[in-house]
């Protein structure tokens, strides 16, 4: 399982949004965003290259911390 660090979530509204983000982006699943850590996780069925799950997140609003 892979994780990232995501700045910027403030309510349940922004975790929809990074999941469904997330989610979207081919060759991941089972993404899981927990808003109290700014962390989300998610598994990847092919590598995926961290620019592209950058670019989703940064789509839907937020940013990737590190």
């Amino acid at each position: 399982m892979k994780s990232v660090k995501i700045a910027g979530m403030t309510c349940q509204h922004c975790v929809m949004a990074v999941t469904k983000a997330l989610g979207a982006v081919e060759g991941i699943k089972d993404v899981r965003v927990h808003l109290e850590t700014g962390i989300a996780t998610y598994d990847e069925v092919k590598p995926v290259d961290v620019s592209i799950i950058a670019a989703a997140i940064k789509k839907a609003g937020y940013d990737i911390v590190g």
